[in-house]
């Protein structure tokens, strides 16, 4: 019998992962008048959003761009309570 795996995205899912997508506002010290964009779309979790954190450290410590704004948008597309497992599905006769 071959076992089956569930995918490692679908898997994270479950745990409350899901599409996160991050518009960050910055000014550049160069250009400070000039408001500049950067999107970026990744994996995170809900309200606490520990990727995005790390990512906005890193961003403080190293880059020299003056953050202006963050906007979050965030869109679960698997809840737990979505998925039900079934043992028996009954017979077809």
């Amino acid at each position: 019998m071959q076992k089956t795996h569930a995918d490692p995205s679908f898997i994270k899912m479950l745990q409350g992962y899901s599409l996160t997508s991050a518009e960050v506002l910055y000014r550049m010290p160069d250009h400070p008048a000039l408001l500049q964009t950067f999107f970026w779309q990744f994996e995170d979790m809900a309200p606490d959003y520990p990727r995005l954190r790390r990512f906005l450290e890193h961003w403080e410590r190293e880059i020299e761009a003056i953050i202006h704004s963050v906007r979050v948008m965030h869109r679960g597309l698997v809840a737990p309570q979505e998925v039900r497992l079934v043992r028996d599905g009954g017979q077809l006769h």
